[in-house]
């Protein structure tokens, strides 16, 4: 049960507003051009592949682009990922273990780049338009890399208010996360971002 809601974490790793009206591209470029930070709030449900019961979380993501990201777990378990600009700090306190990797490996052409990456998304991923459903308006983005991780990233829009986003992954895993109260361009304070692993922890990569 832990292992999915865990695995949905590490990919969040989110993503900016995308829109799929017409000239959705171009707005979407815009939109990149004029937001450095963003904060919401989110719940996650995870649904496995094969009818297992979904998982459900929630917690706070902040953003400050390029490169840095916070995803805090709170509820069921408390787990904190935080990108620095330059790593990838995964904490789960119940194991006591740290899960680092360069922020080039872990960000590229994973979900997390349409969060926190850099305004070239064609670069990383292939956008197209995929309608309305559930009073929103969805856009897909298929990652270029065949090593991702993930088959399709799409993220669905209220006028022009972020508020879902799926994944789904090669194992046939699909992580759903709405968003909430959600702010774009807050002042976030540097510490936000900062991550020192705790006395005794094991910490693993580099």
């Amino acid at each position: 049960m832990k292992r999915l809601i865990i695995a949905g974490a590490t990919v969040l790793l989110a993503a900016l507003p995308l829109f799929a009206e017409a000239g959705a591209i171009d707005r979407l470029h815009r939109f990149l051009a004029g937001t450095k930070t963003l904060k919401a709030e989110f719940a996650q449900l995870v649904i496995a592949k094969g009818g297992r019961q979904p998982q459900p979380s929630s917690g706070l993501v902040s953003i400050a682009r390029p490169g840095k990201l916070r995803w805090e777990i709170r509820k069921p378990y408390p787990q904190l990922m935080i990108g620095d600009g330059e790593k990838i700090w995964i904490y789960d306190s119940e194991l006591q273990q740290v899960t680092v990797r360069r922020v080039d490996q872990a960000i590229g052409g994973s979900p997390a780049a349409l969060l926190a990456g850099s305004n070239d998304l064609e670069r990383n991923f292939t956008l197209s338009e995929a309608g309305e459903r559930d009073g929103l308006s969805w856009v897909d983005a298929v990652p270029k890399a065949g090593d991702s991780g993930f088959e399709q990233v799409r993220i669905g829009f209220a006028g022009d208010d972020l508020k879902a986003m799926e994944l789904h992954d090669s194992f046939g895993q699909i992580t759903q996360i709405r968003f909430s109260a959600l702010e774009r361009n807050p002042a976030l304070p540097a510490a936000t971002f900062r991550f020192v692993p705790p006395e005794g922890v094991d910490v693993v990569g580099e």
